[in-house]
């Protein structure tokens, strides 16, 4: 089995190409094959962005992994004008649905309740076949409500101390 801990940026070169989902490459810990068949195991440091499209692993054995993002059924949301995209923003993020956001359209999983919804609000959706990358959110590292855990996101939850002086 070929192992991977490491994550490294883009390579000019590798040696071998993973092609996963964006569910697969949100994994720190996942059991997959390369496309040539190879047998691995991924244990990636926890906590961490999902992998991109042309990110690079380093194996143990020293070899490079090129990580490539699969095609997968996605909803190809466009809308009319400016006004109308944001509002389908608005109303996707409510419901905390992650995005892939491009010049005058977003993706999403297809969802037929989510397309229901979008195309009550006037927008057009289409079914398509693409690889996936939402936007990871103005923190980075995950989906985040605790006030503890990891240091970074280790403050006071000062909204919802109520009755205490300031």
């Amino acid at each position: 089995m070929l192992v991977i801990h490491t994550r490294i940026g883009a390579q000019d070169h590798h040696d071998a190409e993973l092609l996963l989902t964006y569910e697969a490459r949100s994994k720190s810990r996942l059991r997959c094959f390369t496309t040539d068949g190879e047998d691995v195991g991924l244990f990636l440091e926890r906590g961490q962005p999902a992998l991109h499209d042309g990110e690079c692993l380093r194996a143990e054995d020293g070899r490079i992994v090129r990580v490539r993002a699969k095609s997968e059924p996605l909803l190809h949301v466009t809308c009319a004008n400016a006004f109308e995209l944001t509002r389908a923003a608005y109303h996707l993020g409510n419901r905390h649905v992650a995005l892939q956001l491009g010049d005058g359209w977003l993706r999403l999983p297809d969802d037929y309740v989510l397309k229901a919804m979008l195309e009550q609000l006037g927008a057009s959706v289409e079914a398509v076949e693409a690889p996936y990358q939402p936007e990871q959110g103005a923190y980075g590292g995950g989906h985040h409500h605790s006030h503890a855990g990891e240091a970074e996101f280790n403050y006071a939850p000062r909204l919802h101390q109520f009755g205490v002086g300031r």
